[in-house]
């Protein structure tokens, strides 16, 4: 559980966004807008070109984050941004990069 909510606060939403969307800062750009709304979790490239972000903070943040990641940064093509289903026992002390 995340020292900054409560458990009961918490929400956690995994989201795949495909487009161009590797090779475009679309990580890196993800980890300081997840602080920028408080959301810790991870961003990943998958091998399909797409990228995986899943999401920890409060439900507010994580819609700010989500509201984000539909357009991603400058040079990014966002074409879809889907949700999947994840398990809500994960916990995360920081936002990563894989």
């Amino acid at each position: 559980m995340s020292s900054r909510f409560k458990q009961k606060d918490l929400v956690t939403r995994c989201f795949k966004i495909t487009g161009r969307v590797q090779g475009v800062f679309f990580r890196d750009s993800t980890k300081r807008k997840a602080a920028d709304f408080d959301v810790l979790g991870s961003a990943i490239n998958l091998a399909n070109g797409s990228v995986e972000v899943i999401a920890q903070g409060s439900e507010s943040g994580v819609n700010e984050l989500l509201k984000w990641l539909q357009v991603g940064p400058e040079m990014a093509v966002v074409e879809r941004v889907d949700e999947v289903a994840i398990g809500d026992d994960l916990e995360f002390n920081d936002f990563t990069i894989g």
